[in-house]
């Protein structure tokens, strides 16, 4: 009796799991509305299933080299130019001087850098000179 109670449940857990792997997509299209079926305006599903990006393929290598430390420094130093040149511009606009404009941003910067430790210690106190 016992054994056949035990067969019964794993026949039952066999057919859920065998039940639970079929698609129900066909089964809902074809069902009424007003059993959960799609309603009557939905467009049909597309023919083709849709296509998937291929996530795991590596892109090819690149064409181009990194740049050397030379050419490096050179797009640096023509960066920097470039930025000189426009703040010149900027202060002959505004009727400043450049070297004003450079004063300003080196207070500024001053400003920003943490404040020496004396004898590389931190205590929070200002020493009194």
């Amino acid at each position: 009796m016992r054994a056949t109670f035990i067969r019964s449940i794993v026949a039952a857990c066999c057919l859920a799991a065998w039940l639970t792997g079929c698609s129900a997509g066909p089964l809902v299209e074809s069902l009424p509305e007003s059993l959960g079926g799609l309603p009557a305006g939905t467009p049909p599903p597309p023919k083709v299933p849709f296509q998937y990006p291929a996530v795991h393929d590596m892109p090819p290598p690149r064409s181009t080299q990194p740049l050397s430390d030379e050419q490096q420094w050179r797009l640096e130093q023509d960066l920097n130019a470039l930025r000189n040149r426009q703040e010149k511009r900027e202060a002959a606009d505004s009727g400043a001087t450049p070297a004003k404009k450079a004063k300003k941003k080196a207070g500024k910067k001053a400003r920003k850098k943490p404040m020496a430790l004396h004898g590389g210690e931190n205590t929070g106190a200002k020493s009194n000179p």
